[in-house]
């Protein structure tokens, strides 16, 4: 048998809110099953981490793990890109704590991380960014309240998600050919904050963008050295309001995350 054959699924863990911190802790349940059954779906071994996790567990999976999935949650501290409170709502202190030790971890064993949401902005942070605390027009229906609220996403097709998604696209999704102009997609919207085209971490480059009344925001982006790092600010685990086209997403961070594995499993000849 094969070095490849042999390697199992790889695990990824997944950062996500504690729903006994929850005030319904049935709904933050549910809603951390389905960033689970995405990675399920496409060949993964998810395992969902949060603050409440045992010390002992959590040290086990953040050294086990072959990719790294950031989940939306609560919005993060804007100390941690030295601003005061200003449109910051929720503030999960304890999972901003965790979230940055898992990613330095992904970071120092060049994992594929993959950020949505609260993930895609924790990124930014965690690379050197900022956010804009409150984009109102872009916060959407509340989880179960109703049917989502959706909005044009412009994807560069010269990108790495723009490739991928080119690749999955029915002819016409562009409007011709996808290479002569940019994707465009109607995707979810479940946020109040966001990324403006000044706050993106230098060390990222934007791969999708969506108007709002603060501008032109950054809501797709990947890393600028190779390493498979990508966010959305969508959520693509809620594939009721989630174009087909999206789901290569899944594809494409399980293959990199498999990748990781296997140069792991195979030993130094």
């Amino acid at each position: 048998m094969s070095d490849r054959a042999a390697v199992a699924p790889p695990l990824i863990v997944i950062a996500v809110a504690d729903p006994a911190g929850s005030d319904d802790p049935a709904l933050a349940a549910h809603k951390n099953e389905l960033y689970a059954a995405g990675i399920a779906r496409h060949g993964g071994t998810p395992a969902l981490l949060h603050v409440g996790t045992p010390r002992q567990e959590r040290d086990r999976l953040l050294a086990a793990m072959d990719g790294l999935l950031l989940a939306g949650g609560a919005d993060i501290d804007p100390a941690l890109y030295d601003e005061a409170v200003n449109g910051t709502a929720e503030i999960d202190r304890a999972r901003d704590g965790l979230e940055l030790s898992a990613w330095r971890e992904a970071e120092r064993r060049s994992l594929p991380v993959f950020g949505i949401c609260r993930g895609f902005q924790a990124i930014n942070v965690f690379s050197g960014g900022k956010l804009l605390q409150d984009v109102p027009s872009h916060a959407g229906t509340p989880y179960g309240k109703g049917p989502a609220h959706l909005h044009a996403l412009e994807i560069d097709p010269a990108s790495r998600l723009g490739r991928a998604v080119a690749g999955a696209a029915p002819d016409g999704v562009a409007g011709g050919d996808p290479w002569d102009q940019a994707l465009e997609l109607e995707v979810n919207t479940f946020h109040h904050q966001a990324v403006g085209l000044d706050g993106l971490a230098p060390t990222l480059r934007p791969n999708a963008w969506a108007y709002s009344e603060a501008g032109r925001l950054v809501e797709g982006f990947e890393s600028h050295e190779g390493r498979w790092v990508l966010g959305l600010q969508c959520h693509p685990e809620r594939t009721e309001s989630t174009p087909e086209e999206l789901d290569v997403v899944w594809t494409d961070f399980i293959l990199a995350a498999t990748a990781a594995r296997t140069r792991r499993a195979t030993p130094i000849r």
